[in-house]
């Protein structure tokens, strides 16, 4: 897997969300989302919907996953321009 494999799946199944995912080593990942399907969840519902996302794949092709997981308010209010979309 490489962070455009997990990114793509991501919006698959999120497909409004912005997208950005990161590796030093295709192994260990690091994920930043901005997405309105966040909102009124707390963090651990947040990283569940990401887990759902990339399935079975978590814990074999992907080894670790860090994400960050904000609403678009959240994110605006910390003052980001935002991931890249697409």
């Amino acid at each position: 897997m490489n962070p455009q494999q997990i990114a793509d799946l991501i919006r698959q199944s999120m497909p409004d969300a912005r997208v950005e995912v990161r590796s030093d080593d295709n192994t260990h990942f690091a994920a930043l989302l901005v997405a309105e399907a966040f909102a009124g969840l707390r963090p651990l519902a947040r990283h569940q919907l990401v887990y759902r996302a990339l399935g079975e794949l978590v814990g074999r092709d992907i080894h670790a996953l860090s994400i960050e997981a904000y609403t678009p308010q959240e994110w605006a209010a910390r003052g980001q321009a935002g991931p890249g979309r697409g």
